[in-house]
């Protein structure tokens, strides 16, 4: 959510503002804004729409070598040209870009605007800079932490002053902040992704500091004045990574990159000899894994459907009790902190604020917490101080595709592991490990069916309500499935275990909504073709996947899918990527932006 670049240093600002905020596109937004500092001076550009619309406004020739640019999605105000950040102060000499939420905003826009301030937005941003320029006393650090001490709420932000040239102030509190480190220029972003063609050599901001950024020196500090010392970190990305390769969308390309990014979560991970994982990230001793009497999985959206999977999986083959639980929920309800259970925080970017503030509250009631993630450096993977790296490489595609089969990966290892301490036999870890092994081809060769995914997409778009069935493991699936349809073709979708079809959803039932059934070749399978002969009775049409030859699911569906032929337990991973495949054709079909769908961002970082 929300987009942050800061730039200092010999180049052109402007140049380097745009780019980087071309390169956090894919973090939704809805209007975009730039401020470049020169001859004590600063010029703000800002305006509702595309990064391209807003390059269309700046002057080719314009002047200046530092400054910040900022992706806005709307929270506090509509989405005008006047509510995009960046955010000025009476006076034009301070401007400020912001993600976070202020909580406390009202009461203090109501003192400012009592004491003479005129606010030209509705956000509750703007009240940062109208507060520091009452603080500033020719110091904007001081200022910039004097109004800190005031604000509830979730901030990342950068401040600057036009009488303070070549110099930027950061802060961060719940909304990530990392500075970037070149030879003789600095930056500042919300997401690495900004600066990573211009460095790798990165320092990441924790809550409650603060960073004064100058060309060629930074200082980091906390609101007290205490000097912090900051480790340089390397991000081992590389640039091309992060492109589309020939791809019309970033999605296309992250679901083709499914038997890359699941081999690279298992890579290293598994013990051939003795047949069983080994997660170094963990940190905990087997004496420690064996203790383990439950587990619970802590995510949301798209992580919370493949920690569903994971505890299905877990207690079915490791026999340790487990659940998932949405984040958000969790953290409203004073959970209980069970002795000898194990919790795991889900997260693609490693910044989502349901699941940080969840783990927080976890942490505080004693629990032990371990990072699931993709971002290296990212604040759940540093304040868990344990986990996995799902290892899925850059998403950029807002919805997610390959990280959710990354993250299913790293739960399957994880079984493996308890499985073996426990219950699994010798050759039951060979066949798992083995079926692991598998997975990076079966993969693969479904997406032959893609041609026919497409027609079918093509077929099926004008329909404006879809039902998803599955049963066992691939209920989460199902889930999974119909998220991806409403988040990027903006179609009616629910997904349902298949036997809860007749508790109410039959109801929906008519020539009008498609139901797509999950049918893997496994022991539910004949539950299942019994439910589609219920939906097919009611003149209801169905769409079912299922393993390749399977006759019955064929004469019974009006189109059929097929995915090859595996162990029952592997189906998930074979089941969701046609789900990812339907959801982009039909996308695709209506013309919608498959990569930056509307009202979403990539990264929730804000309640």
């Amino acid at each position: 959510m929300c987009g942050i670049i800061g730039y200092c240093g010999p180049r052109a600002a402007r140049e380097v503002l745009l780019e980087g905020l071309k390169r956090l596109e894919y973090r939704g937004y809805d209007s975009a804004g730039i401020c470049v500092g020169a001859n004590r001076a600063l010029t703000v550009i800002k305006r509702t729409g595309k990064i391209a619309d807003l390059r269309e406004i700046v002057p080719t020739g314009l002047a200046g070598n530092w400054g910040i640019g900022h992706t806005r999605w709307a929270t506090h105000g509509e989405v005008t040209d006047v509510n995009a950040h960046p955010h000025t102060n009476c006076a034009g000499d301070i401007a400020l870009v912001h993600n976070g939420i202020i909580e406390n905003f009202a009461a203090l826009k109501e003192k400012l605007v009592h004491d003479g301030h005129v606010f030209r937005s509705e956000t509750d941003s703007e009240v940062i800079a109208h507060l520091v320029s009452d603080f500033y006393e020719g110091d904007l650090e001081a200022a910039v932490k004097e109004t800190l001490q005031l604000l509830k709420g979730t901030y990342g932000l950068i401040c600057v002053h036009a009488s303070e040239p070549d110099r930027l102030v950061g802060a961060r509190n719940g909304s990530p902040l990392v500075l970037g480190v070149g030879g003789d220029e600095m930056f500042l972003a919300s997401d690495v992704m900004a600066i990573l063609s211009h460095t790798k050599q990165v320092v990441y901001l924790e809550d409650g500091e603060v960073v004064r950024v100058q060309r060629d020196s930074y200082h980091a500090s906390d609101l007290r004045d205490r000097r912090i010392d900051k480790k340089v970190e390397t991000i081992s990305w590389e640039l091309d990574t992060i492109e589309k390769q020939g791809h019309p969308h970033y999605m296309e390309k992250e679901i083709f990159e499914q038997p890359d990014s699941v081999l690279r979560a298992m890579q290293g991970r598994i013990d051939h000899e003795n047949l069983t994982a080994h997660l170094g990230g963990l940190n905990m001793t087997e004496s420690e894994l064996l203790g383990i009497e439950r587990v619970k999985i802590i995510a949301a959206g798209t992580s919370f459907h493949a920690g569903l999977v994971g505890s299905y999986l877990m207690e079915s083959i490791a026999r340790i009790p487990c659940g998932a639980e949405l984040a958000s929920e969790l953290r409203y309800r004073n959970p209980v902190v069970e002795r000898n259970s194990l919790y795991f925080a889900v997260s693609q970017s490693g910044e989502t604020i349901d699941t940080l503030s969840a783990m927080r509250e976890l942490k505080r009631k004693g629990a032990k917490v371990l990072g699931v993630c993709n971002v290296v450096g990212s604040t759940i993977a540093r304040e868990s101080g344990a986990g996995v790296y799902i290892h899925s490489g850059p998403e950029i595609a807002v919805a997610s595709t390959k990280a959710f089969t990354s993250q299913l990966t790293v739960f399957y290892l994880f079984t493996l592991l308890l499985a073996r301490m426990h219950n699994m036999s010798f050759e039951g870890g060979k066949e798992f490990v083995d079926g692991l092994a598998a997975l990076p081809d079966l993969i693969r060769g479904g997406f032959e069916e893609q041609n026919h995914i497409r027609a079918l997409a093509e077929k099926y778009s004008r329909y404006r309500d879809f039902l998803f069935l599955g049963r066992g493991l691939n209920y989460p699936v199902a889930l999974e499935g119909a998220l991806k349809l409403k988040e990027i073709s903006y179609i009616h979708a629910e997904g349902y275990s298949a036997a809860e079809i007749k508790h109410g959803p039959i109801a929906l039932i008519n020539e009008e909504t498609p139901s797509i059934f999950l049918v893997p070749n496994d022991r539910l399978r004949e539950k299942v073709i019994s439910n589609m002969k219920e939906v097919k009775a009611r003149k209801g049409k169905v769409i079912a996947l299922c393993a390749s030859g399977d006759e019955e699911v064929r004469d019974t569906a009006d189109d059929v899918i097929t995915v090859p032929r595996a162990g029952e337990i592997w189906y998930p991973f074979l089941m969701v990527v046609p789900l990812q495949l339907f959801a982009y054709y039909t996308a695709l079909k209506l013309g919608r932006n498959v990569d930056q769908p509307r009202n979403l961002a990539k990264s929730v970082t804000v309640e």
